[in-house]
């Protein structure tokens, strides 16, 4: 199947009837090495952020072509047939498949998960504009380098920086961080 962009989402509540605008969701991109525990941090901070009454949503970076949909079945149909995006939807989740011709940058797919979010966690995108937190572990090596806009490290050792350090255990100290960081100052 072509790269394409796929989005998962609960159906949203459609009750509502306010005129309110809204404002996209800060964002904020958890790097680091392979295997440094990226997933499990976010695994670690969307509970923790939920319990505090926020909405979390997630971007995950992916390296490789992803493969959602298969040859003959309706929505390959439609995108073969010239669709420029097709969802598909059923009683527990919506997904939405658009083929790009080039890899999407970070700020364009947050578009599409929308504003029903006070933040979006996003797993990878060293090379977006998008604050950053860097998981360290002193088995990895180095910190990374080159990456912009590094606003925090989760380590597992302490650092010669100047940069906000957290330990990789202290999930509300980070949560607490991004809530008064990105959150609150919304």
């Amino acid at each position: 199947m072509e790269k394409g962009l796929q989005k998962m989402l609960k159906p949203k509540d459609t009750t509502s009837s306010s005129k309110t605008v809204k404002l996209m969701p800060q964002i904020v991109s958890v790097v680091g090495k392979s295997k440094s525990g990226k997933t499990t941090l976010i695994e670690k901070l969307i509970p923790e952020l939920k319990s505090q009454g926020y909405r979390v949503a997630t971007i995950k970076h992916s390296a490789h072509s992803l493969s959602f949909d298969k040859p003959s079945k309706d929505s390959w149909r439609h995108i073969k047939a010239g669709s420029a995006a097709t969802a598909i939807a059923s009683p527990d989740q919506i997904v939405l498949i658009q083929p790009v011709t080039e890899e999407p940058e970070l700020n364009m797919i947050a578009r599409i998960v929308g504003e029903d979010y006070d933040i979006i966690l996003a797993e990878g995108f060293k090379q977006s504009n998008a604050p950053k937190l860097e998981i360290h572990r002193k088995a990895a090596g180095p910190l990374l380098s080159k990456i912009s806009n590094l606003i925090a490290i989760a380590t597992d050792e302490p650092l010669e920086t100047k940069v906000r350090q957290f330990s990789l255990h202290d999930i509300k100290g980070i949560a607490n961080f991004l809530e008064n960081s990105f959150i609150k100052s919304k």
